[in-house]
């Protein structure tokens, strides 16, 4: 049986903690190879396209282990499968660093867990998800995930900044930096083995497996399927743009257009992350002012704008400007839209509905990236940034219209059950 939403089971606030702590530790990882992939890939003589491609090769990656380890959730333990994946993180670390070439770098990239984003889009997300949900109250879910995502956030920020070290590391002492950039990855894997050490310590009732006997025999999402399937086809339209920009085609993209050097992209890449954090602090209060699903249209909007805007910019300074403010707002969506998730299914089919809504936009977002490389092989100008922005913006309208007078407290839930 789930535990009743408006009471936290007990002991729930120690594994709170520890998801937490373990989204810190990946948000670093995630933040520092974001940045550093893209420069690597390029140190290795990789083409604009090949980058895109691998780039690409992440993201189905990631959608395909979502998608296994979500519908395997509704019967195999959480914590299990958390161990899973952080052994897979140390696989793909260790594949990186290993290897030169195009074709051993794709298959890593799709078999493993790398993060070529600021945000995460990786397979610990719905599980780690989940387990936060069974363990706090439905009225505090949103400013729970907000500290979910502030820790990660932040803790990508820093990664983010570090990712400048090889670099000047390089030109200070005369090492290599290409050497230095695979010692990165090599990093990346010990925090795989550090998040498996965490997950080791949940033991609460909502890490293990979600639902019944009977829940078990019966198909997937079977109470939620509607609503599961809507927001899925939406959320794909919006991980489409962003496919567009995510952190190694914008570095890519001012590194071709403005010849930013990896110093500084590393710093404007970390301040935009700090910023995006200290941001979705503010998403809790706004939801309830006017409600989860119009935070996270309307504070989309004007990102999504400042996107366009970046594109056309004269100057790299210019540009810098715009894409820190876009990150104001850009991420203040995400825990409103995790809380949503989560509000609108049983509590049994919440690991499932995460994974089956991250799954599209991983997979959208996975079409996007070889053909932002493609554009920028092309030209400089930032296409990418153009179609990303008008593209998001359009999924804040149709959210808006499809979803404005949806309940989002448990027990009024189209297309599910309390």
């Amino acid at each position: 049986m789930s535990t009743p939403a408006a009471v936290a089971p007990a002991g729930g606030a120690d594994d709170v903690g520890r998801i937490i702590t373990a989204r810190t530790l990946r948000g670093a990882a995630d933040g520092f190879v974001s940045v550093l992939l893209a420069q690597y890939l390029t140190a290795l003589g990789l083409s604009p396209v090949q980058v895109g491609a691998i780039v690409t090769g992440t993201l189905l990656g990631s959608a395909a282990l979502t998608l296994t380890f979500g519908l395997s959730a509704h019967r195999v333990p959480l914590r299990r499968l958390l161990l899973a994946a952080s052994v897979v993180m140390v696989g793909t670390g260790v594949g990186f660093a290993a290897a030169s070439a195009f074709w051993p770098l794709l298959l890593v990239a799709v078999v493993g867990t790398l993060n070529p984003s600021a945000g995460d889009v990786s397979v610990f997300l719905p599980t780690e998800q989940a387990v936060v949900a069974g363990e706090v109250a439905a009225a505090r879910r949103s400013r729970t995930f907000a500290r979910y995502n502030l820790a990660g956030t932040l803790a990508g920020a820093a990664g983010t900044l570090a990712s400048g070290g090889p670099a000047a590391l390089a030109e200070r002492t005369g090492w290599s930096e290409l050497a230095l950039q695979r010692s990165g990855f090599v990093a990346y894997a010990l925090v795989g083995v550090a998040v498996f050490v965490v997950y080791r310590g949940v033991r609460s009732r909502a890490s293990a497996t979600m639902g019944s006997d009977q829940g078990a025999r019966r198909r997937v999402l079977h109470m939620s399927r509607r609503t599961v399937l809507e927001l899925a086809a939406l959320f794909s339209l919006d991980s489409a743009g962003s496919g567009f920009v995510v952190t190694s085609v914008l570095v890519l993209w001012l590194q071709l257009r403005f010849e930013l050097q990896s110093t500084t992209t590393a710093v404007v890449f970390a301040a935009a992350g700090v910023l995006g954090a200290c941001s979705q602090l503010l998403a809790p209060r706004l939801a309830d002012r006017i409600g989860l699903v119009r935070t996270m249209a309307f504070t989309h909007m004007p990102a999504n704008v400042l996107l366009v805007l970046a594109a056309a910019s004269p100057s790299g300074a210019v540009a810098i400007v715009a894409l820190l403010l876009r990150s104001l707002c850009a991420q203040m969506d995400v825990p409103a839209r995790q809380a949503f998730v989560m509000a609108v299914v049983p509590a049994e089919e919440r690991a499932a509905a995460s994974s089956v809504t991250n799954v599209p936009r991983s997979l959208a977002s996975a079409a996007t990236p070889i053909l932002a490389g493609w554009l920028l092989s092309q030209s400089t100008f930032g296409w990418p940034l153009v179609i990303a922005g008008t593209t998001k913006l359009a999924y804040d309208v149709v959210l808006l219209v499809l979803y404005r007078d949806v309940p989002e407290r448990p027990g009024a839930r189209r297309g599910g059950a309390s």
